[in-house]
């Protein structure tokens, strides 16, 4: 069965809105990395990961299911973009220092990539999953808005894998030596019609849009207006990290 694309439809307002990973992030990830020959970022969809390890390997495998996706992504003459699946990728045995997956890995067959991950690693190499949960607005009155809004009037449209994400992936395997998990924070600055865009990035406000024909962060944002203000907030987004050694 091919793997459903879920981010092609909107991959030019993801490429402009989606987020970034803190630099601390990074250098976590690469303390356990002591062979920096070639990484491969999975489900890399427009390249923010395979962007930043460019900086630090010699070479980047960066694979995504949307060609779409990919025509968007970071341009560096030492990453390599192709299509591929998690779970069947055409690398050969035994071929990574370091594989990174970030916000995706709750849309995988976990099992299969976890095999595959064992195939294409070197003996000792580096395993990083990583993810993000629900926004912190910095404001009581905007955080019960927006947890209503995310569990009751998108709640029904995201797809059951949006468990694991809430669960910090503390429920998903990770057959993995020495594995450790770390937490971090995404700081950003952002206007109500900045933040709202990056809304419009959900899959469920996506299915959202698709099902009912209107946008629901259209009535969210009349909402949150008279409390927001026309000034820049500072959000923040709990990251959670597990790595280990394959």
């Amino acid at each position: 069965m091919q793997p459903l694309d879920r981010f092609s439809g909107h991959a030019n307002l993801y490429a402009q809105y989606r987020i970034d990973y803190p630099s601390e992030l990074f250098d976590f990830v690469l303390s356990f990395a002591e062979n920096r020959q070639i990484a491969w970022d999975c489900a890399t969809g427009n390249g923010q990961v395979a962007g930043t390890l460019s900086e630090f390997f010699d070479q980047v495998e960066a694979t995504d299911i949307s060609d779409t996706q990919l025509a968007r992504a970071v341009q560096k003459p030492n990453i390599h973009y192709q299509i591929s699946s998690a779970e069947q990728t055409p690398f050969a045995d035994q071929t990574f220092d370091l594989i990174t997956v970030a916000q995706a890995l709750h849309w995988f067959n976990v099992d299969k990539f976890h095999e595959e991950v064992r195939r294409v690693a070197r003996p000792g190499a580096v395993i990083a999953e990583w993810g993000y949960g629900l926004v912190n607005l910095g404001l009581s009155d905007l955080d019960s808005i927006m947890l209503d809004f995310y569990r009751n009037r998108i709640g029904p449209y995201w797809d059951p894998q949006r468990k694991y994400v809430d669960d910090a992936y503390t429920t998903l395997p990770f057959p993995f030596a020495k594995a450790q998990r770390a937490e971090f924070s995404i700081r950003r600055t952002w206007s109500l019609d900045r933040f709202l865009n990056y809304l419009r990035t959900w899959s469920a406000v996506r299915q959202y849009i698709h099902e009912n024909e209107e946008d629901p962060t259209t009535e969210l944002g009349e909402t949150f207006r008279p409390i927001w203000g026309d000034e820049e907030r500072e959000l923040s987004f709990p990251v959670f990290l597990r790595i280990g050694y394959v």
